[in-house]
């Protein structure tokens, strides 16, 4: 079967930039920083692209829920090989408080408007680490999902998934529809070449409010302080065992 992807695109701060509280101490400072795609979210066009390549797919749309300035990442994205984009619009406040539930439901409420039969997400975020969206998502919509994905095939009206699990690797079964998030080493993401990059200046990108959607994102997490981690103490070398049990001793460690 033909499958219509779904593939979630987050705007994030670079990986490579060093985050700075605000001085309100409320979030961090996103202006005048380098933004980018979410590396995960890399790796799941990416793996859209290559079963669109194997002839298994027959279009992909990228969604990203933020600003304006998503449009960027979607630009991204179809340069890498998206035939088309979804920004849906959120800003100020509600963009502040919008979580992955909020997120889950626009991705479910897309999926049936544009009846798409699989979504691929990155497994998380690297701001906020949730690692939540692709689970509710598939809550949502009553599909299978198949979470940490390391490597992805398509075979008849299902899939087999190997993933990642704490004792290894885990390979599983699941039916079309369904919801894969992806893991580091699914595949190594391409550079957009930059006849692709022209070329996605011309791909359509709709534009969405989550109303349009019927979904609301009134924020359901209160942020009440942001801080900077703990500066790590020095630590003391020690010229024998004894020594060092004598200093856990002192410090109450055993």
């Amino acid at each position: 079967m033909a499958l219509r992807v779904l593939v979630g695109v987050k705007r994030v701060i670079d990986y490579a930039v060093k985050i700075r509280v605000k001085p309100d101490n409320l979030g961090v400072v996103t202006e005048g920083v380098k933004h980018s795609m979410n590396p995960f979210d890399e790796i799941a066009v990416e793996e859209a692209v290559r079963l669109k390549e194997k002839k298994l797919v027959k279009e992909i749309i990228a969604v990203s829920c933020g600003p304006q300035q998503c449009q960027e990442t979607i630009r991204t994205a179809l340069a890498m090989g998206v035939d088309r984009g979804v920004h849906v619009e959120v800003a100020g406040a509600e963009y502040d408080g919008l979580g992955p539930f909020h997120v889950s439901k626009i991705l479910a409420k897309l999926a049936q408007e544009e009846d798409a039969n699989l979504i691929i997400l990155g497994k998380q975020a690297i701001d906020d680490d949730c690692n939540q969206t692709g689970q509710m998502t598939a809550a949502i919509l009553n599909w299978p999902q198949a979470t940490f994905a390391s490597e992805v095939n398509v075979t008849d009206s299902q899939l087999e998934v190997e993933r990642e699990i704490d004792g290894g690797l885990e390979k599983i079964t699941v039916k079309l529809p369904a919801v894969v998030t992806a893991d580091l080493r699914l595949n190594e993401p391409r550079y957009a070449t930059l006849p692709n990059i022209m070329k996605a200046k011309k791909k359509p990108i709709a534009k969405k409010s989550p109303a349009d959607l019927g979904v609301d994102v009134t924020p359901r997490v209160e942020t009440l302080r942001v801080e900077d981690p703990p500066v790590r103490e020095a630590g003391q070398k020690v010229e024998s065992v004894d020594e060092l049990v004598t200093k856990l001793k002192e410090a109450g460690l055993c």
